[in-house]
């Protein structure tokens, strides 16, 4: 069976990856930070007698990384596919948020997503096969007001994945990104916010943003269809690097390549209002 590991699988994209990915055939090794929280997940995979196996890892630490990675490795003996899924969004004003903030933020966004490559990675070159697949967001390419961090995340992501194409390829090593639109899932309840938003000067302007928000988790799309867009790419021989999901998404990223700078910035601040 071929063997997969997905991060961040407690709720969201990464459970319904986990389950999707063992359910096609994969042994599939669902982490997350707090394993108190894998019951959902493991009672469904106990139910259709899927080869599914929660683990605890924490992406911020090597140690648990590396821990986890010699586990399966010791365990399954190869690893097929790789789906760095675990994040959050720090939202509030820039010049509100901590240097603190901002580090956790890219602790677990960018150098989680690092650490997890990093001990992936020779395992896979000596294979001479594997998958890697960054979920970044369609925030990976165009940004939002209030959430500088999150997006810097992602369009770290973004670029390191297109620099590390090009020197894993000839490995047979594959880098895939998944852009999804709003998503319907707990990432938006785990949102984590800076500073005292009530006694913020800029209140005013994010309060316009509430109902933008509201409407953009209304029409998200679930889970469940971002990860059947992750099971084709790593079931493709020949994926596509980038792979939006979501009509949401694929409309932004239209506007904003038809469009100069100041033309994509007076359609932002129409859509939110501000």
């Amino acid at each position: 069976m071929p063997v997969a590991i997905v991060t961040g699988s407690s709720t969201g994209i990464g459970f319904a990856t986990s389950l999707m990915l063992a359910k096609e055939g994969f042994r599939t090794y669902a982490t997350m930070r707090n394993l108190n929280k894998s019951s959902d997940l493991m009672s469904r995979a106990s139910k259709e007698d899927l080869a599914l196996t929660a683990l605890q890892m924490d992406v911020d630490d090597d140690k648990s990384v590396n821990d986890t990675i010699e586990k399966i490795i010791n365990d399954s003996g190869r690893i097929d596919v790789v789906v760095n899924n675990a994040g959050y969004a720090l939202i509030g004003a820039f010049e509100e948020s901590t240097i603190q903030d901002a580090k956790a933020q890219m602790e677990t966004n960018f150098f989680g997503t690092v650490r997890v490559i990093k001990a992936v990675l020779p395992i896979m070159r000596k294979q001479h096969r594997g998958t890697i697949v960054n979920v970044t967001s369609m925030g990976g390419r165009v940004a939002i007001p209030f959430d500088s961090f999150y997006h810097a995340s992602k369009f770290a992501i973004e670029g390191l994945s297109e620099s590390l194409q090009y020197e894993i390829e000839p490995f047979g090593v594959k880098v895939v990104l998944i852009e999804p639109g709003a998503v319907k899932s707990d990432f938006w309840k785990n949102l984590k916010s800076s500073g005292n938003i009530e006694q913020s000067p800029y209140r005013p302007v994010m309060q316009k943003l509430v109902g933008s928000f509201e409407k953009m988790t209304q029409n998200a799309i679930s889970s469940e269809q971002v990860a059947g867009v992750i099971l084709r790419a790593v079931k493709s021989d020949n994926p596509d690097f980038r792979n939006i999901v979501g009509d949401d998404a694929k409309s932004i990223l239209k506007v904003r390549s038809n469009n100069s700078d100041k033309e994509f910035q007076t359609f932002m601040k129409k859509q939110f209002g501000i």
